[in-house]
C-alpha cells in the first residue's frame, strides 16, 4: 500500500515519502488488535529522517536563513546526519556534522559517503545524558567560528512539514479507523508528525510516546544511559508537550533489541533498536485494545545501519 501526498521534486529527492505500509501477520496474536507498520526504510537513505532533512533545508531556503553555498551544521546520532548529507549534496551546501562513536559505524560512514565533514565526540559509556549536550556545544562553536547555518533539529519547527507526511499517508493508506499509535521519541518530530493527522481524523485515538526505560524522562524519571539510538536524549524534547500524548511506554534496550530481532525473523521487517522499541510498545498497545482494533507504528530505519554492532551479531 502506498500514499500519494509527496510533491514532485527533482532527482533523487523525489524518492522521499510515499512509503509502504504492511500488516504484521504473526507477532500480535489472535487476542490483539491488528498492527500496521510504516516502512520508512524505503526512503533514499533508509530512514524517515530524509523527510525531516529536506523540510529543514527547504524551510531555511524559503526564509532566507540559508544562503547559497553556506555551510550547514548539525549534531546527530547518525540518521539525521545521513539524511542531511544526502539533501545537502543534492542542494549544493557544504555540511559539517558533530556525532559520536556511541552511534553505529554504518551511519557515520553514510554521512561521509555523501561528502559530509564528520567530527566525533568520544564516549566510553554509550548514549549518556551529557553526550548530546557536548555535541550541541560543539555545534555552537562551529556556528560562531564559521558562520555556519545550524539546522538545530530539536527546535526547528520546519521539520514538521516533512514528518506530517507520515501521518497523512497513514490516514490515506488505511481504509479503517486507527485506534492506537506508538512511536519512539527522538527529536519528537516523527512522533508529532505521525500522530497529529491521525488525531485530527480520529480524535479518540490513543497516542503513545515510547522512550527508553533506562532514561524515562517523559515519565518524570531521571535521565540515564541506554543504547536505543535515535532518542532518549536525557531531556523532554520541546515538541513533546503534556497534551501531545495519552500514554507513555517505557522499553528497555534489551527489550528493544529482542523485538527488532524477532520482527526481522518472523515478519521480515528489518530495523534497529528504536524500531524495535516502537514495535514492542505497539504490540503492548495492541494487546490492551484487543481484536477488531487497529494500531499503527513506524519502522524508522533499516537494520542495515546496525550490522556492525551487537544487535544482529
Amino acid at each position: 500500500m502506498t500514499g500519494h501526498d509527496t510533491p514532485h521534486r527533482p532527482g533523487a529527492l523525489a524518492g522521499i515519502g510515499n512509503t509502504p505500509l504492511v500488516k504484521l501477520t504473526t507477532m500480535p496474536g489472535a487476542d490483539s488488535a491488528d498492527v500496521w507498520v510504516k516502512l520508512e526504510a524505503a526512503n533514499p537513505t533508509g530512514s524517515y529522517k530524509d523527510r525531516m532533512a529536506l523540510a529543514m533545508i527547504e524551510g531555511a531556503e524559503r526564509s532566507g536563513a540559508l544562503s547559497a553555498g553556506q555551510t550547514v551544521v548539525e549534531y546527530t546520532g547518525g540518521s539525521t546526519g545521513s539524511s542531511l548529507a544526502f539533501v545537502c549534496a543534492l542542494r549544493g551546501y557544504p555540511l559539517k556534522l558533530v556525532s559520536s562513536n556511541a552511534f553505529s559505524e554504518e551511519k557515520i560512514a553514510t554521512m561521509r559517503a555523501f561528502g559530509a565533514d564528520v567530527e566525533l565526540i568520544h564516549s566510553d559509556t554509550g548514549i549518556h545524558p551529557q553526550l548530546i549536550t557536548q555535541m550541541m556545544d560543539r555545534v555552537a562553536e562551529i556556528v560562531e567560528q564559521e558562520g555556519a547555518f545550524p539546522t538545530d533539529q530539536f527546535n526547528n519547527l520546519d521539520l514538521l512539514d516533512g514528518y506530517l507526511g507520515i501521518g497523512r499517508e497513514l490516514v490515506n493508506q488505511l481504509q479503517t479507523e486507527i485506534n492506537g499509535v506508538a512511536v519512539y521519541v527522538g527529536v519528537g518530530g516523527a512522533y508529532t508528525g505521525t500522530t497529529r493527522p491521525i488525531k485530527e481524523r480520529w480524535p479518540q485515538v490513543i497516542r503513545t510516546v515510547v522512550e527508553p526505560a533506562e532514561s524515562a524522562v517523559i515519565s518524570g524519571e531521571a535521565p540515564g544511559t541506554h543504547s536505543i539510538e535515535g532518542g532518549g536524549v536525557g531531556f523532554v524534547p520541546p515538541l513533546i508537550t503534556p497534551d501531545s500524548f495519552d500514554r507513555v511506554e517505557r522499553v528497555s534496550t534489551r527489550e528493544a533489541c529482542e523485538t527488532a530481532r524477532q520482527v526481522a525473523r518472523t515478519e521480515g521487517v528489518f530495523t534497529g533498536p528504536s524500531g524495535g522499541a516502537s514495535m514492542r510498545a505497539a504490540l503492548r498497545l495492541a494487546r490492551d485494545l484487543g481484536p477488531g482494533q487497529t494500531v499503527v507504528t513506524v519502522q524508522p530505519d533499516s537494520g542495515l545501519k546496525y550490522l556492525s554492532g551487537d544487535l544482529y551479531s
